[in-house]
């Protein structure tokens, strides 16, 4: 199993140019960036690190096609891969935090992104696009400066109907912050519709958007993993079903302007959510340890690859 590492792309584009050397000295396979409300331009933000390194990948995760139109999505990125000689990568997705504050309600969720990733596909081929779908269109679109490698595009996902149409129409999958034994589940189920179009993995790359929170002491590490929780994707009662008692996970749904706070006061505790809870959340979402609990954490690696990823 690959590791690769998710950036801030809140930092500037010189401090992501040195982190990615270093990646890339250490046999560090890609670099990912987070597309945040608050972020630099993940796009921007790398042409400096595809310019400073000559192996590493690297792309954003993720863009959705309800606060840019495919086809911007397309230039953006296909410019990014060739000023990387085309070590750039994409994962769509279906929108997160930034639409809730740009009062974007996404629509059709799984044909936007299917749309989406079609129109970028076309577009990386060089050749004329004229497409007409449900949502998005894009005629006499042809990008004819194009000379890297065509590039790869995820789509993010982790429920069936996403999972199916990314087998369809993506090149890879990133699942996003689930325990092991769901992660086998989403694969299990990846496969079945992988096969059914003529696919197979590791052609079709599956990872895994996880949080590490590792240090010499593991109070420090946990403590660390409780305050970033409003960012692993835990209000999804479908996930939180799996190892939460159906109390707790009314208790967390019912709380999360408190976990909002608890995130903003950088606080491990989070107002009306007992510490078992929370504890529970970071134990099944997050790879979190100390250095005497390192063998456990290689273990939980090594579990995952098992479920079927290919990196993480």
């Amino acid at each position: 199993m690959q590791i690769d590492l998710i950036l801030d792309t809140r930092a500037p584009a010189d401090e992501l140019a040195e982190l990615g050397q270093l990646a890339e000295a250490q046999g560090v396979r890609g670099v990912w960036v987070s597309s945040l409300l608050d972020s630099r331009d993940p796009f921007t933000n790398l042409s400096v690190l595809a310019r400073a390194t000559t192996k590493l990948l690297l792309g954003p995760v993720a863009v959705n096609p309800f606060d840019m139109h495919p086809v911007r999505i397309a230039a953006a990125f296909l410019t990014l891969n060739e000023l990387a000689g085309g070590r750039a990568r994409l994962v769509v997705g279906g929108g997160g935090e930034a639409l809730q504050s740009l009062a974007i309600e996404p629509k059709r969720r799984v044909r936007a992104v299917a749309e989406c990733v079609e129109i970028i596909r076309a577009a990386a081929t060089g050749q004329q696009v004229d497409y007409s779908g449900e949502l998005y269109s894009a005629h006499r679109l042809q990008l004819n400066w194009l000379e890297a490698p065509v590039p790869p595009v995820f789509v993010a996902a982790s429920q069936s109907q996403m999972l199916r149409m990314a087998a369809r129409v993506a090149d890879g999958v990133m699942l996003s912050d689930m325990p092991v034994a769901m992660t086998g589940q989403a694969i299990s189920e990846l496969d079945t519709a992988l096969a059914a179009h003529g696919k197979s993995r590791p052609a079709f790359d599956t990872n895994a958007f996880t949080a590490w929170h590792v240090y010499a002491d593991q109070d420090q590490a946990r403590r660390e993993a409780r305050q970033w929780l409003l960012l692993r994707g835990i209000f999804r009662p479908w996930l939180l079903a799996h190892f939460l008692e159906p109390d707790d996970v009314e208790l967390v749904m019912n709380n999360q302007a408190a976990f909002v706070e608890a995130f903003r006061a950088g606080s491990p505790d989070v107002a009306g959510v007992p510490d078992r809870v929370l504890d529970a959340l970071v134990d099944h979402v997050t790879i979190c340890a100390g250095l005497e609990d390192l063998d456990a954490m290689v273990d939980k690696l090594r579990a995952y690859e098992h479920a079927g990823l290919g990196a993480i």
